[in-house]
C-alpha cells in the first residue's frame, strides 16, 4: 500500500513515534567518528580547555543542527589546520543528535586520563 492510500491516522501516529524516536536516523557512530572525537577531545584537554568546552557543548546541544551547518558555511575559514575530510566528517557528527553527547564523552575521558597520568 502506497503512502498515499493508507489512513491518515495511521501516517500521523507513525509520524509522532518518530518524532519522539531516542535513536537518531543515521544509527550509531562509527568507529572512525569516535576516533576523530577522541583526538579533538584529546586536543581540547591539552590546551586546558575541557571545562569552557564542555559548558559550551552542553549550552549548545540543542542546537547542534544549527552549528554543523554553520560550520559547513564558515569551512573556507576555519578548515585552514584541519583536514578537509576530518572537517566534513565533524560537521556531519555534530548534525546528529548523539554527536555532541558523545564529543562531551570524549572531552571528560581524556580529561580523566591526563589527571590519571599526572598522578
Amino acid at each position: 500500500m502506497s503512502d498515499e492510500n493508507r489512513p491518515w491516522r495511521q501516517r500521523l501516529r507513525e509520524g509522532w513515534r518518530n518524532a519522539f524516536a531516542l535513536d537518531g536516523p543515521h544509527g550509531q557512530l562509527s568507529e572512525e567518528d569516535r576516533e576523530l572525537l577522541e583526538r579533538l577531545a584529546r586536543a581540547i584537554v591539552r590546551r586546558r580547555m575541557a571545562a569552557p568546552a564542555l559548558l559550551f557543548l552542553g549550552s549548545v546541544r540543542p542546537l547542534s543542527s544549527l552549528g554543523s551547518q554553520a560550520m559547513t558555511f564558515l569551512k573556507p575559514f576555519l578548515a585552514g589546520p584541519i583536514q578537509p575530510a576530518d572537517y566534513d566528517r565533524m560537521t556531519k557528527i555534530l548534525d546528529r543528535r548523539e554527536g555532541v553527547a558523545a564529543l562531551m564523552d570524549a572531552v571528560e575521558a581524556a580529561e580523566a586520563m591526563q589527571k590519571e597520568a599526572a598522578r
